[in-house]
Order: structure tokens, then C-alpha cells, then sequence
């Protein structure tokens, strides 16, 4: 793709936007979860029915992912984000339709579609708009992403205690998506066709897919998603199994992982323009170890919970620079080589929780948390893949290119 120069006004139009975006993207999703209890009982699926109605949604957001990335390296991630962007805003509407386990699954495969389009279309987007400023913004992205769940799961709580309906509350949330999308979709960046060269000299994206390199950064994404997704569903029974603590005292566990994951995001891009990519990823790793092994050994509730905090804050940073080095591969196309590594790194956020809720049939819970210990060992021994292919293309290495703030 084409470094094209742009006014400063425009980056900061463009940053905003994709703040907006990925803000969307964790609004709608936050909205959905939320209504997940009352949507069953709508529908009278029962807990097995469910777990499997969630694998529709997973795969067919594993399926948006790998169609999103041939169609951003063909028509641009700027049309490919209003797209996925409007579609996932109003297949948020169908599982407030849904009146049976048939009707949900429908409505969970085009929502699903929705948001696995657009979390490829938005980073592919956001990596451009990255390299435009010449200096890491990619785990700011992310932040916002965090944020909107917040704001979504807020809404959803506000709804729920006024006693609204999921169609009315997600129809609310729809519109609400469907707006931002549409009032960001103008400041984002187009791009050039994806064989132009990045920079006058600079290697292009034309040749062979660096096959290897995909598989490398895919299996670091699996690894960190699949640690994230341990943290996501266990990190609470965790606390209350492993502690004997209250289910209020336990919840605190998974808030001060995602508190300091949010934390973490708006400070690690600094910490890229500073040290690096590769630093980012080998320290957050080795904080991330040292957070879980905390967990795994402490029979203390504060120490506990500082060892989750630990735990988010090393991840934090993490997964921005993976997707960031899939985006600035030399070869292939751009989106294609983003969605193979964003939808290994999805089979990781599945596979991670289910992994563990199997060998607990084995041993206790906090035991099992060795595997995501042992896998975030292994991201930190690989974080060299990040580094860019060359100087030239290091982000970290031309800091100042856009003045836009």
C-alpha cells in the first residue's frame, strides 16, 4: 500500500475515526453479551444449546475474517469498515428478534459475520492510518475497543434495570453503532492497491506470501489470545475456587485484569516508540509470567488480585504489536496475511477457555493455569518476529513523521 503524505488535520481525523471504530466494535458486542440471560430465557435454549449457539457466532466470525481480507486488499479496508461495520451494527437487532434456538443461530451467524469483517477491516485500517503518522498508535486502537465495552456493558445494565426488552435495548444500541460507523467512515484513509511500493525505495508487497512468517505471528496471536482467554472466563472462578473467597470478592479478579489491560493499551505505544516492538512484546510476556505464576502460587486475596492486574497489564500491549507487523509484512496482500493471523489468534481466544474447562476434569483449576503460563513463556522467546523486515519500515524508528498529536 501506498504512504501517501497528508496533512496533520487529516491523521487526526483519520486517528479519531478509527478511535470510533473500534469503540463501535466493543460497544455492540458488550451489548449482546449483556442480554445473553435474558435472550435464552426468550428463547428457552437451554445452557448446552447455548454453548453451542456461541459456536455459531465464532465461526462465523472466523468466516468474516478470512472473507474481509481479500476484499480489503481488492476495494480498500475503508469501504470494507462501513460494510462490516453496518452489518455487524444491525445484526446486533437479531437475537432480540429471535424466538427459538433456530432463529438465534441465524441471527448469531450474521452478527458473527459482522464483527469478524470488521475487527480485520478496522486493524488493517488502523495499521495504515499508523504508518501514515509514522509512530506506534496501534494499542490505543485497541483501548477504545476496551472502552466501548464498558460504555455497552453500562447501557445494557441501564436498560435492563428500566426493564426494556433486548429488541428495544439492542435495537438502541443498532442505532448507535450504525451512526458512529457512518460519521467515522469519512475521515478514514483510502488505500492504494496493495502491490504499490510503501515508500519511494522502500521493498513493495509484491511476491510470494511469507507463508512462515504468518504461521509465526498466527501462533504468537494463538498464544496471547489463547492467555487472554483463560483470564476472560476463568479468572473469577479462579479466585472463588482457589480462595474460598465471596463472588463478589472473586469478581474483582477478572476487573483488575481488565482495568490494567485497559490501562496497559493507552501506555504501550510509548513504551513501542521508545524500546521497540520486540521490547513490548518479550517484557509484557515475562510481566504477564510473572503475574500469572503470582496467581498460581499466592493464598492471599491481594496478592492474588495483583497478580491478575499483573497479568492484564503484560498482555496489554501485546496483541497491537502483532497485528501491526502481520500489516507490514513484505509479501502477499496485506488483508489476507491480517486475517490469517487475526482469525488464528480468534481459534485461540475459543480454544484457550475450553482447553482448561477440560483438564479441570483432571486437575484443580488454578493447575491448569500452567498452560497459558507456558504459552505466554513461549510469545516472549518469539517476540523477535516482530521486528519490521527493515529500518526503513520500522514505525518506531521515524517518530515525528505526523505532527497531528
Amino acid at each position: 500500500m501506498l504512504l501517501t503524505t497528508n496533512s496533520p488535520a487529516t491523521l487526526r481525523r483519520a486517528r479519531a475515526s478509527v478511535f470510533g471504530v473500534f469503540a463501535v466494535n466493543g460497544f455492540l458486542l458488550a451489548a449482546w453479551v449483556v442480554h445473553i440471560p435474558a435472550i435464552s430465557a426468550r428463547t428457552g435454549v437451554s445452557h448446552s444449546t447455548l454453548g453451542w449457539l456461541l459456536l455459531v457466532l465464532a465461526c462465523a466470525a472466523l468466516i468474516g475474517m478470512q472473507a474481509a481480507g481479500p476484499l480489503a486488499d481488492r476495494w480498500g479496508s475503508k469501504p470494507m469498515v462501513g460494510a462490516a461495520g453496518l452489518l455487524i451494527a444491525v445484526g446486533a437487532i437479531g437475537p432480540g428478534l429471535a424466538t427459538d434456538a433456530a432463529t438465534l443461530a441465524a441471527a448469531l451467524a450474521v452478527f458473527g459475520l459482522g464483527n469478524g469483517a470488521l475487527d480485520v477491516s478496522m486493524n488493517s485500517q488502523a495499521v495504515h492510518v499508523e504508518r501514515a503518522y509514522g509512530r506506534p498508535i496501534m494499542s490505543a486502537f485497541h483501548a477504545l475497543f476496551s472502552l466501548g465495552g464498558v460504555a455497552g456493558s453500562l447501557l445494557g445494565a441501564a436498560t435492563l434495570a428500566r426493564g426494556w426488552s433486548p429488541l428495544t435495548a439492542l435495537s438502541a444500541a443498532a442505532v448507535i453503532g450504525a451512526v458512529l460507523i457512518l460519521a467515522c467512515l469519512p475521515a478514514l484513509l483510502p488505500h492504494e492497491r496493495h502491490d504499490a511500493p510503501t515508500a519511494p525505495g522502500a521493498p513493495t508487497t509484491r511476491g510470494r506470501t511469507p507463508t512462515a512468517k504468518i504461521l509465526t505471528l498466527g501462533a504468537i496471536a494463538f498464544a496471547l489470545f489463547l492467555a487472554e482467554g483463560a483470564a476472560n472466563d476463568w479468572s473469577t472462578l479462579q479466585v472463588k475456587e482457589h480462595l474460598g473467597t465471596s463472588e463478589s470478592t472473586a469478581a474483582l479478579a477478572f476487573g483488575a485484569f481488565a482495568v490494567m489491560m485497559t490501562v496497559g493499551r493507552f501506555t504501550a505505544d510509548r513504551v513501542a516508540a521508545r524500546f521497540g516492538p520486540v521490547a513490548v512484546v518479550r517484557y509484557g510476556t515475562l510481566i504477564a509470567a510473572l503475574g500469572l505464576t503470582t496467581v498460581i502460587a499466592s493464598v492471599w486475596i491481594p496478592l492474588t488480585l495483583a497478580g491478575w492486574a499483573l497479568f492484564g497489564l503484560g498482555l496489554s500491549g501485546c496483541i497491537p504489536q502483532i497485528f501491526t507487523a502481520a500489516g507490514n509484512l513484505h509479501g502477499g496482500a496485506p488483508g489476507v496475511n491480517m486475517s490469517r493471523v487475526v482469525g488464528m489468534g480468534y481459534v485461540g481466544l475459543l480454544a484457550g477457555p475450553a482447553l482448561l474447562g477440560w483438564l479441570t476434569h483432571l486437575m484443580p483449576l488454578t493447575a491448569t493455569l500452567a498452560v497459558p503460563l507456558v504459552v505466554v513463556l513461549l510469545a516472549s522467546w518469539f517476540a523477535g518476529q516482530v521486528r519490521p523486515a527493515d529500518s526503513e519500515s520500522s514505525i518506531a524508528e521515524r517518530p515525528g513523521r505526523a505532527s497531528g498529536g
